[in-house]
């Protein structure tokens, strides 16, 4: 099985091209934090390379810059090519059947826009600006208490 699962920001703008089809795909870097520190106790980084197709590569390119943060899933794939010397070069990139756009790097909460293989933008809340935030702020501790319990019982399911 061949699955990738990254969440990133992205290291730089997309690239959109045109196949001689007139195909359009874009590339994309995700910088991924990785799980421990080093000997500084710096967190350091991953950058990927993934390539997304078609209507997707699009959206991606209108909807995302540098600094975005996402939700990649796809797998990868590994690729050869003759360099102009003549040797042979290894490209290994995750191809994205998926990319969630989960905010842009000054993190707007009130957008969420996800494109998937259908090759639809669905907006869940489109603003050009980020919402007067309320409640408990979060920023800093994402598992923060929002003050309100949530009951769930069985005796309300229909069946």
């Amino acid at each position: 099985m061949n699955k990738v699962f990254l969440i990133g920001r992205l290291a730089r703008d997309p690239e959109l091209r045109y196949t001689g089809s007139n195909t359009p795909v874009a590339t994309f870097t995700v910088a991924v934090n990785r799980t421990f520190t080093n000997q500084a106790g710096e967190r350091e980084a991953d950058f990927i390379n993934c390539v997304i197709w078609r209507k997707q590569a699009e959206n991606v390119k209108n909807y995302l810059s540098q600094g975005s943060q996402v939700a990649v899933e796809g797998r990868i794939q590994v690729r050869s090519y003759d360099d102009q010397n003549g040797q042979k070069r290894y490209v290994t990139e995750v191809v994205a059947d998926n990319v969630e756009f989960l905010g842009s790097k000054r993190d707007n909460v009130g957008t969420k826009t996800s494109v998937s293989a259908t090759n639809d933008v669905t907006p869940y809340s489109f603003s050009n600006e980020a919402p007067t935030p309320t409640g408990t702020d979060v920023s800093n501790n994402p598992y923060a208490d929002f003050g309100a319990s949530i009951e769930i019982s069985d005796d309300e399911l229909p069946f």
